[in-house]
């Protein structure tokens, strides 16, 4: 399956050449006017993709009976003016059952069909009515970030096994201690480095300065020393590169190297992966660094401060320190006094309480 994302060069993708020009013309206005990065666009263009070729196939216009073979590029404005709401439903349908999507799935690619069809009228007036406009994303139950404890992340560190030791000991530093995403950490250069930050680029291609403490700087300079001795070395501005052929590590290397290391460390098939590193670093800075919500949000790139409080959830210490704050936590379980017990409502009393004749 195609995907025109170049994992060499994140930021970088080709034509799209298998869809119809009304889809073609949505992701240019969505990488060039919107200014998303091309991973972004790159999940449009998939899961749009995906939209189509069912609407093609239940509609009895495709001869090709598995789906993912379907040809689009025939969809003109016409069909996609005929979409009507009920054909959605009948798409989400068909992601639950039949391609058991999860609701956050279904909520995604739910969002990217909304999208598509307000550039069709709203923004290009191609248009006149939008079948999904009255279709509501639901909302999603929020679930706490995923995260390697304190030893657990020491434990990690110190159980790097590689044939490239200085470079994976110095991306699973990055990682823990600079909470950047994946394709950010692929993507940086030897020129994004001055003094003691780097400049990241996120999403939206928004900038960032990264600050490195010592544990960074440190990591960086083994590696460094290690980089410049391969005598094969074809990316010379890439920072991670392969021992192999000294070309820019991709997004899937790296979560090769994450995961072995996971392994080594003893911690794999805990669903731990580089994103979850991310939120390690989160979790780490929030419980020990003494951060606060607008610094965390700049250190890891949020663009509103509503993504970055659900690390305001995880500090399970200060829960426990809180419940135990009460006067009443020191009120221990006592014996049953000896004093008569009241009885129950509706229940006569005891005969000897009554008075009765023994």
């Amino acid at each position: 399956m195609s995907t025109y994302l170049n994992p060499l060069k994140p930021n970088q993708h080709t034509p799209y050449e298998d869809i119809p020009k009304d889809l073609r013309d949505f992701l240019n206005y969505m990488g060039a006017i919107l200014n998303r990065s091309p991973r972004t666009v790159n999940g449009y263009y998939i899961d749009l993709r995906t939209f189509f070729r069912f609407l093609v196939q239940t509609r009895g216009l495709s001869q090709s009976a598995a789906l993912d073979e379907i040809d689009i590029r025939s969809v003109d404005t016409a069909f996609i003016g005929q979409i009507t709401q009920a054909e959605i439903y009948e798409y989400l349908y068909y992601l639950k059952n039949e391609r058991e999507n999860e609701p956050a799935a279904r909520a995604r690619k739910l969002s990217a069909v909304k999208s598509f069809f307000k550039f069709m009228t709203v923004k290009s007036n191609r248009l006149s009515q939008d079948p999904a406009k009255d279709i509501s994303v639901p909302s999603l139950k929020k679930t706490l970030p995923k995260y390697l404890s304190l030893e657990e992340s020491i434990e990690l560190l110190k159980n790097i096994q590689s044939d490239f030791y200085e470079r994976d000991f110095c991306i699973v530093t990055l990682f823990l201690n600079c909470g950047m995403r994946l394709v950010e950490l692929v993507g940086i250069d030897l020129k994004d480095f001055q003094n003691d930050t780097i400049r990241i680029v996120g999403k939206g291609n928004k900038e960032r300065l990264v600050y490195l403490n010592g544990a960074c700087i440190d990591a960086l300079h083994h590696y460094c020393a290690a980089r410049a001795a391969l005598p094969n070395l074809q990316d010379k501005q890439a920072l991670f590169v392969s021992k192999r052929t000294g070309k820019r590590l991709g997004t899937r290397r790296v979560e090769q190297i994450i995961e072995r290391c996971l392994q080594a460390a003893g911690l794999s098939g805990k669903g731990y992966s580089p994103h979850k590193l991310r939120h390690t670093a989160a979790t780490l800075m929030y419980r020990h660094g003494n951060v606060d919500m607008l610094e965390l949000k700049e250190i890891l790139g949020h663009e509103h401060v509503s993504t970055t409080e659900i690390y305001t959830h995880i500090n399970t210490e200060k829960l426990r320190q809180a419940a135990s704050s009460t006067p009443l936590s020191r009120m221990k379980f006592q014996p049953q006094s000896d004093l008569p017990a009241e009885p129950e409502a509706g229940q006569p009393p005891d005969s000897k309480d009554a008075g009765e004749p023994e």
